[in-house]
């Protein structure tokens, strides 16, 4: 999401680099190509132009700071409309004591709202409570079985009242069920349609009217754009809602949803879904998402979700032979496996400072990953603790066993050492300057330091060669 808004956005910082002075005439023209980037990228027009006069009325005469040229100052602007533009956000959910506390999930088909209330209870649950989910949704076909598999995907109680038509009962009952079995709380599974009607509101109104939920939250799918903020205002106009919950926020939808549902509704986006994974929930953070939108990446949220894979016991072992230049390829692909369950490659490495405006349209394959996985498994112990063994006769022995070719074995283990040589160099280093040196790595990554293998093009050319010549053989 945002890639081409942040790509038209630099496009439009770009045009007054290098001015000693910000006028009206270049703010003005700057602006005409900010309001037509966020038109472009589904904004709603009265956002749109009201975002843009902001900045206008805030950027006109200013003298250029001393430590910032026109475009950083003009940058800083801009990231703090955004701010305010989706902010202010409390991501927190305010529990009661004694509970349970109750919240109320509303949303049309399709949005992924029976999935999102696994993913939130699971993030209930990492908070050390003990949430019950309650199937209110009576209309839609294995609705109920749908909750009961996500349920069980997160480990989480589920109260079912199946052949049962009256949702508003099964909520009350779900409640009273929490209080009973000491769940402290409630999350409702709502009906939904595939287009708002009297019917639907009728009885969600209902059941908020009648159970009180302490929380309403409307699912929304990022991808439906403008009708999503549609969506949220006749929902809020029957519910009073307290937030948004923005799903697919990891697609490549333009994102004027995001941009437009809190100046349109007046209610916050309070998380957002990043992927199909359960753990695929974050709060939301504005000034977060306006330096992702700004292309200056989040490092705050690359870290909360290391600290929420990475154990903090393993991590001092692990920089106690990261000191000794003693990482062996088990250590290498146990962190591979945790970076995996972080999210795609591309997604961590857009959360990087410098390296997100960077990535463009690049295609990069979380198969490699896997296919570096085979590889490993593939060597013998004594292999994976001193790759220096690794001679050309093993090379073919490993990949075959792997399913590549030998280069491949070479490269993995090049990397490798790369890696083990740079972690020792960065042991003794501060936090930020790990950061500084990691992102320098990065890049040197991305402009071709790391190995190719198997799947990639040139492997895929290295194969196509090799077919070409024994054909060749064959014809003489």
């Amino acid at each position: 999401m945002f890639e081409s808004l942040t790509d038209r956005l630099n496009d439009a910082f770009r045009g007054i680099r290098g001015v000693g002075r910000i006028t009206e005439d270049n703010v003005a023209e700057m602006m005409r190509s900010v309001r037509t980037a966020l038109l472009e990228a589904d904004v709603h027009l009265d956002v749109a132009r009201d975002f843009c006069d902001e900045i206008h009325k805030k950027a006109i005469g200013l003298e250029v700071i001393k430590t910032l040229k026109p475009d950083q100052l003009m940058v800083k602007l801009v990231h703090d409309e955004l701010v305010q533009l989706m902010g202010p956000v409390n991501p927190q959910i305010p529990y009661v004591s004694p509970g349970p506390t109750v919240l109320m999930m509303a949303g049309l088909q399709g949005s992924g709202k029976t999935t999102t209330c696994g993913k939130l209870a699971r993030m209930i649950i990492g908070k050390a409570k003990r949430p019950l989910l309650v199937a209110a949704d009576l209309k839609r076909p294995a609705a109920i079985d749908q909750l009961e598999v996500v349920a069980g995907q997160v480990g989480a109680a589920v109260y079912t009242e199946r052949g049962h038509e009256n949702a508003v009962k099964v909520c009350r009952n779900g409640i009273a069920h929490a209080r009973k079995t000491d769940r402290d709380v409630v999350i409702l599974d709502t009906a939904g349609r595939l287009a708002i009607d009297e019917e639907m509101m009728a009885e969600i109104a209902k059941i908020a009217q009648l159970c009180t939920p302490h929380q309403i939250y409307l699912v929304l799918d990022a991808m439906t754009g403008q009708d999503a903020v549609l969506s949220a205002k006749a929902f809020n106009d029957r519910l009073e809602l307290d937030g948004i919950i923005l799903t697919k926020f990891d697609s490549d939808t333009r994102g004027g949803a995001a941009l437009s549902v809190k100046k349109i509704t007046g209610k916050p986006i309070k998380f957002i879904g990043v992927g199909e994974k359960m753990e695929a929930l974050e709060a939301f953070h504005p000034d977060r998402i306006a330096g992702r939108i700004l292309g200056m990446g989040d490092m705050l949220t690359l870290v909360e979700q290391a600290q929420e894979h990475f154990d903090q016991e393993e991590a001092q072992k692990l920089e106690a032979k990261m000191a000794k230049g003693n990482l062996s390829l088990d250590d290498f692909l146990g962190q591979m496996r945790k970076i995996k369950k972080m999210g795609s490659i591309k997604s961590i490495m857009k959360k990087i400072p410098g390296l997100g405006s960077q990535l463009g349209d690049v295609d990069m394959d979380d198969g490699e990953l896997s296919r570096m996985e085979g590889i490993i498994h593939s060597m013998t112990r004594k292999e994976r603790e001193n790759p220096n063994l690794i001679d050309a006769s093993r090379r073919r022995r490993i990949s075959r066993g792997a399913g590549c070719d030998p280069q491949d074995v070479s490269g993995l283990v090049k990397t490798f050492s790369q890696m083990r040589d740079a972690m020792k160099s960065m042991a003794g280093m501060s936090m930020m300057d790990r950061m500084k040196f990691g992102t320098q790595m990065s890049q040197s990554a991305m402009t071709g330091g790391l190995p190719r293998m198997k799947g990639s093009t040139k492997s895929k050319q290295r194969q196509a060669s090799k077919r070409d010549k024994r054909k060749s053989r064959k014809r003489r």
